[in-house]
C-alpha cells in the first residue's frame, strides 16, 4: 500500500491532505460494497503466501483484491454483484475482451482433442503464414510468455553476434528478463531496486541509456560490443513516453551500422493496430516479440526473426557444441495455444475491431483531456492506439527519467479506488486504460464521467 510522505504538501498539484481524505473515504466505501469479498479475501486467501496466488495481486490499491465472479467482454462482476467497466483488461492480457467468442469456441473445440502433446496440430499450419503476413518477418517460434520470448531472442542475438552486451532504455519493460532490470540513477547505471535474490551486477552485461537520446545511443554503440538493443516502440510501463520524430529511424540506422540487432517488443504497443506499431510506422526489426494478448487470454507469445538472423542462427546451430540450448519450455507451442492464437489472429485482431478501438480511444483521450483542462490540473494524457494513460504531471514526457519523476503512486492509488467505487477498473500499476472490441461508447462515457467526478473532488 502506498503511503504519503509527511514532508510533502502536494502531489500532482493536489494537497496531500485532500489525497489522504479521498483515499480513506473511498477505501471505506469499497469495503462496504463488498462484504462477501471482505469475508473471503479481506484477510488473505488460505494456503497462499501473502494471501494471494501471485504477489502482483497485492499491488492493487484497493483494501483487498476484488474477488471476480465472472468476466465477459469489457465487464467484470465480483462475487458481491458489483459490475465494473473493465479498462484494465488483465493489464493487456485480455486486450481484446474477456473470452472473445471466436477464442472461446476454439478452446472448447480443442479441449476434446488434447491440451498438450509437444507436437504441432493442424492449427499450426495456419499460424505460420498468419504471423508472416501480419508482422512481416519470415520465421517464427512460439513461447508461453513475452518474458520467455524476449529471453530466447536475446540468446539468439548473443549467439550469432558473438557479443555479450545488451542495450536497454531507462524505464523499459520487457517482463522479468534479468538483463532489462537496470536503471539510471543520477546518470549512472545500476540494478533496479527491490530485485529479489539477484546476486549479480546486471550492468556488467547491460548498458542503459535514456529513450529519445540519439547522441547517447551513438555513444553506446560506437565500440560495436552490443549484441542487441531491445526496446518497446513506445515506453509504456513507466508513464507513457512517445518517440520523438525520427527516433526510430535513428535506431534502425545506428544499430545496423554497429552490427547490433534490433529487437522490437510489441507486447503493449500491439494496441496500435493489427500489425502493431511496427507495421503502422514501417519499422524494420531484426527480432520481434509479442506476448500477452496474442492468444486472446490463453498464455502464449511469439518471437520472429528476419531472413538474415534466421540464416545466421541456422549456421550457428550447425556448428555449435551438441547439447541442450537452454531455450524452450515443455508447454510452449501446445495445441491449446495454437487454437486460441489462430482464432485471435483470424477473427479478433481485425481491421474492423481496431477501427472501433481507435475511435473510442480518441474519444476517451479527448474526454479525459477536457476534464484535466476544466479543473486546470497540471496533468496530461498520452495515447498509443487503443492504450491511453492520464499522467499526474505536465507533459509530454521524453524519457524514463522524466517518467519516473512524473509517477505519483499515492495520488494514483486514491484515484484508482475512487474510480472502482464509481464502477470503473483501470490498471493498478499506473494509469493505463485499454479499449477492446467489446468496449462500448457508453462505457467510455461512464469512465470520463467518473474521472470528472474524482477530479472535481480533488480540485475543489
Amino acid at each position: 500500500m502506498h503511503t504519503i510522505d509527511p514532508l510533502k504538501t502536494s502531489i500532482g498539484g493536489i494537497s496531500t491532505a485532500r489525497i489522504a481524505d479521498l483515499r480513506e473515504t473511498e477505501a471505506e466505501a469499497f469495503r462496504q460494497a463488498r462484504p462477501k469479498s471482505a469475508a473471503n479475501v479481506g484477510n488473505g486467501l488460505q494456503g497462499f503466501f501473502g494471501g494471494v496466488p501471485m504477489h502482483w495481486m497485492n499491488d492493487w490499491p484497493t483494501p483487498f483484491p476484488i474477488l471476480v465472479g465472472s468476466a465477459r467482454g469489457a465487464t467484470i462482476t465480483d462475487i458481491d454483484g458489483n459490475r465494473l467497466d473493465d479498462f484494465c483488461l488483465g493489464d493487456t492480457g485480455s486486450m481484446f475482451g474477456h473470452s472473445p467468442p471466436p477464442v472461446a469456441r476454439a478452446i472448447r473445440r480443442q479441449a476434446g482433442r488434447g491440451l498438450t502433446y509437444m507436437l504441432p496440430s493442424e492449427d499450426a499450419l495456419a499460424i505460420g503464414p498468419l504471423l508472416q503476413q501480419r508482422f512481416g518477418l519470415p520465421f517464427w517460434q512460439i513461447a508461453t510468455t513475452a518474458t520467455d520470448a524476449n529471453r530466447f531472442a536475446l540468446r539468439v542475438a548473443r549467439a550469432i553476434t558473438g557479443r555479450e552486451k545488451i542495450l536497454v532504455f531507462n524505464g523499459c519493460y520487457h517482463g522479468s528478463v534479468d538483463e532489462t532490470m537496470v536503471r539510471l540513477v543520477d546518470g549512472r547505471p545500476g540494478n533496479r531496486p527491490g530485485l529479489a535474490g539477484e546476486f549479480r551486477d546486471l550492468t556488467r552485461a547491460t548498458d542503459v541509456i535514456e529513450f529519445n537520446d540519439v547522441p547517447a545511443l551513438e555513444a553506446a554503440l560506437k565500440d560495436k560490443e552490443v549484441a542487441c538493443l531491445i526496446t518497446e516502440p513506445v515506453l509504456t510501463n513507466s508513464c507513457m513516453v512517445l518517440p520523438d520524430s525520427g527516433f526510430h529511424d535513428a535506431l534502425r540506422r545506428l544499430t545496423h551500422a554497429a552490427g547490433t540487432l534490433l529487437l522490437i517488443d510489441e507486447t503493449h504497443t500491439i494496441s496500435t493496430g493489427p500489425g502493431g506499431y511496427t507495421r503502422q510506422y514501417g519499422l524494420e526489426p531484426d527480432l520481434f516479440v509479442l506476448g500477452k494478448p496474442i492468444a486472446g487470454g490463453v498464455p502464449a507469445s511469439v518471437w520472429g526473426m528476419s531472413e538474415e538472423v534466421a540464416t545466421r542462427y541456422a549456421d550457428y546451430i550447425r556448428t555449435k557444441q551438441p547439447g541442450y540450448s537452454g531455450m524452450g519450455t515443455t508447454l510452449s507451442a501446445n495445441p491449446l495455444q495454437f487454437a486460441a492464437m489462430r482464432a485471435t489472429l483470424e477473427e479478433v485482431m481485425t481491421e474492423e475491431n481496431y477501427d472501433h478501438m481507435d475511435h473510442l480511444a480518441r474519444r476517451l483521450d479527448a474526454g479525459l483531456t477536457a476534464v484535466i483542462d476544466r479543473y486546470r490540473l497540471p496533468w496530461h494524457v498520452a495515447r498509443v492506439g487503443a492504450r491511453i494513460e492520464f499522467i499526474c504531471a505536465p507533459g509530454p514526457l521524453r524519457n524514463g527519467g522524466e517518467a519516473e519523476t512524473a509517477h505519483a503512486p499515492e495520488l494514483e492509488a486514491a484515484i484508482h479506488v475512487a474510480l472502482v467505487n464509481r464502477g470503473v477498473l483501470i490498471a493498478p500499476f499506473h494509469n493505463m486504460m485499454l479499449i477492446s472490441p467489446a468496449t462500448s461508447a457508453t462505457q467510455v462515457n461512464r469512465l470520463i464521467s467518473a474521472f470528472g467526478a474524482v477530479a472535481a473532488r480533488l480540485a475543489a
